[in-house]
């Protein structure tokens, strides 16, 4: 293995310039590295930004408000985020150029996070989406990928087309970003401009791995990233636990109910992180590299609804405080819907990535339903905040413990099918 392709993080090692040509996709002991590990810290930023002003909004009782400013917030800090890794999977060379060029994203995440505030506020005071400063941030990030996709389109001939393919896609969604803040739309309106260069923005990577040829990432290496990037958000689970337990605990000092609330949070992450583990991705992944869309596409939402749970509760700590508009069944709403969705979306990766769903699967699914349709009952008969939670917390426990007992035959079975095929 070259050096050139093939960076080592060892003592006394010069970041001098490399010819960027390209990862070994099958590279063995591929893991991230230290930068990867940095830039991830950004999106903490953004990821509590984003979940606290939908917490706010949703305890002021403006739900669309709160749902659209989180929809443009998770698209932006997410898509920025997918690109970088699978860019880095494949190019990663760690020289010096590659390292500013990370941090200059890095500085795109900070500002695109100081800009969330005012684009949440501008939705529900104003009825317009003023998101100039959170475009600005994005507008950074995406840039520096396109040098990035230069520089490797440059020493890496076999993927130029791959290459020039991502930076066109990319710069002409920028130019279309940077048209759109400077014209004052309602939020409708705007909502169709996002949509439209969101599509602009994927299209790109579309065209460049399955009609150019690809790039050379590697699948293992994505894998992690992806798992690393999920505890991330999982930390707003964290976050919302703190959040409502430090409401208890003011509103009535330590008692049982703060247990409950302090256990159900916990468990509830702690729950979440189990069930996205228990999905064989990397095997899956590395036998049928054609299914990376659907792995990395649906991730946006996986994202998105695990940074929804830790909004969902905060928005329960807005409650116990008695400084929230919803009621009882809808603050139980803010966190069941997230988490609902959440777990659906891991039973829906699994299906697309293994191209199976077993009966069993669907009967997990349904039980977890029954838990959640069960909170949410429990809220509307009068039950504390803190038990519905607990309630809420049994939801990932269903799969958890049908994997554990019978399901992990079947994702066996699915690898061990992937690679007869």
């Amino acid at each position: 293995m070259s050096d050139e392709t093939h960076p080592q993080t060892t003592a006394g090692q010069v970041h001098r310039v490399r010819r960027m040509v390209g990862r070994d996709p099958h590279e063995p002991n591929r893991a991230a590295t230290p930068l990867e590990l940095l830039f991830d810290l950004t999106f903490v930023v953004a990821f509590g930004i984003a979940a606290a002003q939908l917490a706010h909004l949703l305890a002021g009782g403006h739900v669309a408000a709160g749902l659209a400013g989180f929809f443009f917030a998770m698209f932006g800090v997410c898509w920025a985020w997918i690109n970088f890794s699978w860019f880095a999977s494949a190019y990663d060379t760690d020289d010096w150029i590659y390292r500013l060029m990370t941090m200059l994203q890095m500085v795109g995440v900070i500002i695109l996070a100081l800009g969330l505030p005012q684009l949440y506020s501008s939705i529900e005071h104003d009825g317009y989406v003023d998101n100039g400063v959170v475009v600005a941030g994005y507008v950074v990030m995406r840039i520096a990928m396109v040098g990035q996709w230069l520089r490797a389109a440059k020493h890496d001939p076999q993927r130029r087309k791959a290459c020039l393919t991502y930076a066109l896609w990319i710069t002409v969604a920028q130019i279309g970003w940077v048209v759109a803040i400077t014209v004052h739309t309602s939020v409708r309106v705007n909502v169709a401009i996002v949509l439209t260069l969101v599509l602009i923005e994927m299209v790109g990577p579309f065209i460049a791995e399955t009609r150019l040829g690809g790039t050379p990432w590697h699948a293992h290496h994505i894998v992690e990233r992806y798992g690393l990037f999920t505890i991330i958000a999982l930390g707003e689970g964290v976050v919302g636990t703190v959040a409502s337990l430090t409401a208890v605990v003011d509103e009535q000092g330590w008692s049982v109910e703060a247990v409950f609330i302090g256990v159900a949070g916990i468990g509830l992450t702690f729950g979440m992180w189990w069930t996205y583990f228990l999905v064989p991705q990397a095997d899956i992944l590395h036998v049928r590299r054609e299914r990376s869309f659907w792995f990395g596409y649906l991730h946006l939402l996986v994202f998105a609804s695990i940074v929804g749970t830790g909004a969902g509760l905060h928005a329960a700590a807005y409650y116990i405080e008695h400084h929230s508009e919803l009621g009882s069944v809808a603050t139980v709403l803010s966190v069941v819907i997230p988490v609902g969705v959440y777990i659906l979306l891991v039973y829906v990766l699994y299906a697309f990535m293994t191209h199976t769903i077993p009966m069993f699967y669907l009967l997990l699914l349904a039980g977890t339903a029954a838990v959640l349709g069960l909170a949410v009952l429990l809220a509307a008969s009068g039950i504390s905040m803190a038990n519905c939670l607990l309630v809420v917390t049994l939801a990932p426990v269903v799969s958890v413990l049908g994997y554990e007992v019978r399901g992990h035959r079947h994702a066996a079975q699915a690898v061990r099918s992937l690679h007869e095929g």
